[in-house]
């Protein structure tokens, strides 16, 4: 008897894991008496930042029965695929520059305004077919990434919500669209410059 007790609350648990995973891809959390932000925070692994940042609050302060956006997960194969856009995009750039080009990815995938999952913001082609990315072009983006890219991943993915809200990043020198020198400039890094 003990043994099915066991068997049954472990497949419970197993349940109940992967349908906070499941959940966690772009889904909508209902907030139940007693959660706090941290607490959901750490249900679905996502920073509170982020969270806060999806649904527009100025506080931790959430109130039991309303809904939040829950931002997408990130994958072990999508930490990876940022860390080699990292290393292509911004190999010779300080670490800081790094995390920036980490972090307007991951402002990408929080925003409405691109697709929800890190695969799909680095590989997604504007209405004229063109890579959003330069490194998916020209095939860099096959290249291992070095340690630094990695560390630099996953920091962006530790202080996800936070930072200038950039969703854009150029170097002036090479930058071939004058579009994106007409966005709000945040902060210049290194070689990059940061815009909104």
């Amino acid at each position: 008897m003990k043994k099915k007790l066991l068997a049954s609350l472990l497949v419970v648990g197993l349940l109940t894991s992967f349908t906070q995973v499941a959940d966690a891809a772009g889904s909508t959390h209902t907030i139940q008496k007693g959660e706090t932000l941290s607490s959901i925070s750490d249900q679905y692994a996502i920073p509170a930042a982020a969270i806060k940042r999806s649904n527009n609050l100025s506080s931790d302060y959430v109130i039991a029965g309303d809904k939040l956006d829950i931002p997408a997960s990130v994958s072990q194969d999508e930490k990876a695929l940022l860390a080699r856009l990292i290393h292509a995009e911004a190999k010779g750039e300080s670490y800081a520059g790094k995390v920036a080009v980490g972090t307007v990815v991951l402002n990408r995938v929080d925003s409405s305004e691109y697709p929800d999952s890190v695969n799909d913001v680095i590989y997604e082609r504007s209405a004229s077919g063109h890579y959003a990315f330069s490194p998916v072009l020209d095939g860099s983006i096959s290249n291992k990434a070095d340690s630094e890219s990695v560390r630099a991943a996953e920091e962006a993915l530790q202080f996800r919500g936070q930072g200038q809200n950039s969703l854009y990043f150029y170097n002036p020198d090479t930058a071939t669209s004058t579009w994106v020198s007409t966005r709000e400039q945040t902060i210049v890094i290194g070689n990059h410059v940061f815009a909104k």
